[in-house]
């Protein structure tokens, strides 16, 4: 029988944190838990490697399918999340966004106290290694390394310009002042290489702390109970293995995930009693909203073929492929030590919105279906998601098989706000592409293309095309009212030792990529379980 202080459930974003935020102390004992197997591979390591990694299930991509959905012609759309050590830090874009101050200032008013903008900036600068060090803003010293993207071709460069020549504001950091208007990306990326969750807090610990125990491959199939104490998890190496049971005298941890948490807790009995009382599964603690307040970034893209071979695809095609690989090896340059994703925008669909409602990422390369459509040929694409949609979905249990997954419903679409948004979003990108800046560049446009037209053309085409941005979150979601099934210290309502961190604990989806606030509140979880005093709230001279 193995006991260990703390249990924590995925070696995620948040699970890579607090593994090494908890094991500073030699005297705390803890065990981490993952299904997938050690970050070993080349292509999680280079940069380049996420157009492989993101595009099928694989070692590191459950690979998941949602349910049809009803507001999209009835399409099944593909969720890539995360497997292995560093989870979806493994095998997303790279990208350091934070999200706007207001999305905080949300929570707080909301009634979680100590969840606003001032006291939240904080947890980011203690995580985050900025390579131009300390700044209001932004931390130098943590484990997470961030850099500023290079513009490194100039479709970049023409793409901030088209911004500001169709009238829209420029900023100099997305994570700093002010987030409206066109600029660089931050990224995820150090000399060379990915560094992911796990990079950051993970390996610089793996061996040298003795009261840390990391299990590979193991996937956890519930949470065991002594009434409504949290007393341990059942685990078990490979489908068909034997159980094994692992203990936790202080708190079991769950950070599987946005679509993964929500599923162990219901299959633990955690969760909407109704529910679970069609699959046999005798209800702990009736938590109605496990599972509930799904919401996701829904993504749409303008593709122009390029007149100019300087896309992702000529610096690769061909023999160069080979050379990339070599050079990547030797000293982690060139095109594969690039997410070819260096430039975006943040901006208003409309007038009188506080907070931009719009995210642009350029790539350059031609990116369709995640992917796994790949014309051959010069080009770039701009995605635009929107930021802070009124759709709301679920995630529920299909069997009561801890290995078959989960029902996933994000519900895209749901409202005629969503639907205009997106919509809007298109014409913009639209707008943008024909500026002057951008011409020399631009060729034919590929998506949507010149047959659509209309309102009803262009809703159409977002039907049609629309995927996630892989950004889903709220499924076991903090909040001061019983709807919510945390409480402001992200503790299991109902029951003891029991707690979720990660990105389902957010209320509200934040305006931005997910990534850093989803290792910000593993940072503050870390001082909540460890009842360490909060970090002083920042004190800022710019709101």
């Amino acid at each position: 029988m193995e006991r260990y202080d703390y249990v924590i459930v995925g070696a995620g974003s948040a699970g890579c944190t607090l593994a090494n935020r908890l094991s500073a102390d030699p005297a705390v004992k803890v065990c981490l838990i993952e299904a997938g197997k050690k970050d070993n591979s080349l292509l999680v390591r280079m940069p380049a490697g996420v157009g492989n990694l993101i595009k099928q299930q694989n070692d590191y991509n459950w690979g998941f399918h949602t349910e049809p959905q009803k507001h999209m012609n009835g399409r099944k759309l593909y969720w890539p999340r995360g497997r292995g050590w560093g989870g979806s830090s493994s095998i997303n874009g790279m990208i350091y966004i934070r999200g706007h101050a207001g999305d905080y200032d949300q929570w707080g008013q909301m009634g979680l106290k100590g969840w606003d903008y001032a006291s939240v900036l904080p947890y980011f600068r203690r995580s985050e290694g900025y390579e131009r060090g300390d700044t209001e803003f932004h931390g130098g010293a943590g484990p997470l390394r961030v850099s500023e993207s290079p513009l490194s071709s100039p479709i970049y460069r023409a793409f901030i310009e088209a911004g500001k020549e169709a009238g829209h504001p420029a900023t100099d950091d997305f994570n700093g002042a002010s987030q409206e208007g066109f600029g660089r990306y931050q990224r995820t990326i150090h000399k060379g290489e990915r560094w992911s969750a796990s990079y950051a807090y993970l390996r610089p610990i793996v061996d040298v702390r003795p009261n840390l125990t990391v299990v590979s491959t193991g996937r956890v199939t519930r949470v065991l109970f002594d009434g409504t104490r949290a007393k341990g998890v059942e685990m078990v190496e490979g489908k068909g293995g034997l159980p094994q049971t692992i203990f936790a005298d202080e708190e079991i941890i769950v950070c599987a995930g946005a679509v993964q948490s929500p599923q162990l807790l219901m299959l633990s009995g955690v969760g909407p009693a109704e529910h679970l009382d069609r699959f046999g599964i005798k209800a702990v603690v009736n938590a109605k909203g496990v599972g509930q307040n799904l919401q996701d970034h829904l993504d749409v893209t303008v593709i122009h073929e390029m007149t100019q071979p300087i896309s992702a695809y000529s610096m690769q095609k061909g023999l160069k492929k080979l050379g990339v690989g070599v050079r990547y090896l030797v000293n982690q340059t060139g095109p594969g030590a690039d997410n070819h994703l260096q430039a975006g925008a943040f901006l208003k669909s409309r007038p009188g919105l506080e907070m931009p409602d719009l995210q642009l990422h350029l790539v350059n390369a031609i990116m369709m279906d995640h992917g796994n459509h790949d014309p051959q040929k010069d080009g770039y694409t701009v995605h635009a998601c929107q930021l802070r949609p009124e759709s709301r979905g679920t995630v529920c249990l299909g069997s009561q098989d801890p290995f078959a997954d989960p029902l996933i419903d994000p519900n895209h679409l749901a409202t005629e706000e969503d639907r205009r948004a997106m919509r809007e979003a298109v014409k913009m990108m639209r707008e943008i592409c024909a500026q002057d800046a951008l011409k020399p560049f631009t060729g034919a446009e590929i998506m949507p293309g010149a047959g659509v037209v209309s309102d009803d053309d262009i809703d159409a085409f977002i039907r049609r095309t629309g995927e996630t941005i892989y950004h889903p979150v709220g499924t076991v979601a903090m909040g001061a009212s019983d709807a919510f099934p945390l409480d402001g210290d992200l503790k299991v309502k109902g029951t003891e030792g029991l707690r979720v961190v990660d990105a389902s604990v957010m209320p509200t989806l934040i305006g931005g990529n997910t990534n850093a606030p989803t290792i910000m509140i593993a940072e503050k979880a870390s001082d909540l379980i460890l009842k360490r005093p909060a970090l002083k709230p920042a004190e800022l001279t710019t709101a």
